[in-house]
């Protein structure tokens, strides 16, 4: 079944024929092509070992379809489940030698979606409500998509999928032009798309909500900044928050005022989950 939390099925073909291609190498599973029968049958359980929110299962049966399309996946919890340790949610039933060569690249994608869902959860929940987490660009190249879709299996939110998307002015992107032109010939070229300014300091964002910016990106500011900001932005104005936020101070900035948080952390930096596969 097809859910929100499914990165499209496309890339999720070519990033998983891409993983197996760099895993199987030339001849293939050289340990179980000697060492399993060909006729074995066997059975695996997903098993987390720690509390986790689970993703990734679209890129994981996508990784046993590959390998052998008669096997037989199968999950009891969906993407954006909560998993307790010892507690199976999947399994994968056929050829044993299939099963256990597909084994490592199905759970090197499961347990990095997962860990990005896990910590995306931590995150939503630190913020009490009171702001969206958003993830960011910082992924790891060629994941895009898998690690966007495990943010949303997490409770967060998608900033932009890709430089397509919208329009985001940074302080480097004004070499030739001060932040009024800048927005305006963003506004200009690119009418119906959003335009979104990177501020650093309280006068910057003044200039940005002045010249129409449909939406502001407070840098690197502290709690009590943004709370600064929103009094002179007032409630309509969106602002996001950006850079040096943790999980012990998304409830302050969330708090202060802040529609959005940005977070690359939640992609760049989840730890993965320990899940392993268990055969009976």
């Amino acid at each position: 079944m097809t859910t929100n939390f499914d990165p499209p099925a496309g890339i999720v073909r070519e990033v998983v024929a891409l993983a197996l291609r760099e895993d199987f190498g030339l001849l293939g599973d050289l340990t179980s092509i000697a060492v399993i029968p060909e006729d074995a049958y066997g059975t695996g359980r997903f098993v987390s070992r720690a509390d986790a929110v689970l993703a990734g299962t679209a890129a994981a049966s996508e990784v046993f379809r590959q390998v052998d399309s008669d096997l037989v996946v199968a999950w009891t919890s969906p993407d954006g489940a909560d998993v307790l340790p010892g507690v199976a949610f999947g399994l994968v039933s056929g050829s044993l030698r299939s099963i256990l060569s597909a084994e490592r690249t199905a759970l090197n994608l499961l347990q990095h979606c997962s860990g990005v869902a896990t910590l995306t959860r931590r995150y939503v929940r630190s913020a009490h409500g009171k702001a969206q987490i958003r993830d960011t660009r910082k992924t790891l190249p060629g994941l895009r998509a898998l690690e966007k879709a495990a943010v949303r299996a997490g409770g967060g939110f998608n900033h932009r999928e890709c430089l397509s998307d919208a329009v985001l002015i940074k302080d480097n992107h004004l070499v030739h032009y001060d932040l009024t032109s800048a927005v305006r010939r963003a506004k200009a070229h690119w009418p119906g798309r959003i335009v979104e300014v990177e501020c650093d300091t309280l006068d910057q964002m003044r200039e940005a909500i002045e010249v129409g910016a449909d939406l502001i990106l407070l840098d690197n500011m502290t709690p009590e900044m943004v709370s600064e900001a929103r009094e002179i932005a007032g409630p309509d104005v969106q602002l996001e928050v950006s850079g040096g936020v943790s999980i012990d101070t998304v409830g302050d900035y969330a708090s202060a005022g802040a529609t959005f948080i940005s977070v690359g952390a939640i992609t760049h930096s989840a730890p993965a989950v320990d899940i392993g596969l268990d055969l009976d």
